[in-house]
């Protein structure tokens, strides 16, 4: 699954979280109300998508990077690529000797 990068350390997140007037609980909170599921994101994964130590987290799954920016958006309007950065493209060259549908 494709893995998004947090912007500038996860600085806009904590700004957008600033202005939106949302700790990392109430952000966590928000984030069931954007999930259709009702889930949402741990305040645990929020934490390690704002913080600045060792636990902070550079990446995370599309799925949790669309709930919180859809949460963030709701208060701030601060969209989705504001907040993070799609990977760059992959420079593998490695090529299959098989294809992925073939049974062994």
């Amino acid at each position: 699954m494709t893995k998004l990068h947090r912007k500038n350390d996860g600085r806009p997140i904590r700004d957008a979280m600033a202005r939106a007037g949302l700790s990392i609980p109430a952000l966590a909170e928000a984030t069931k109300r954007v999930d259709p599921a009702g889930k949402g994101v741990s305040p645990a994964t929020v934490g390690r998508l704002v913080g600045q130590g060792k636990t902070a987290r550079q990446r995370c799954e599309l799925e949790t990077a669309w709930f919180v920016a859809e949460a963030l958006h709701e208060e701030t309007n601060a969209p989705l690529q504001d907040l993070f950065a799609m990977p760059s493209a992959s420079t593998s060259t490695v090529e299959r000797s098989r294809s992925d549908a073939q049974e062994e």
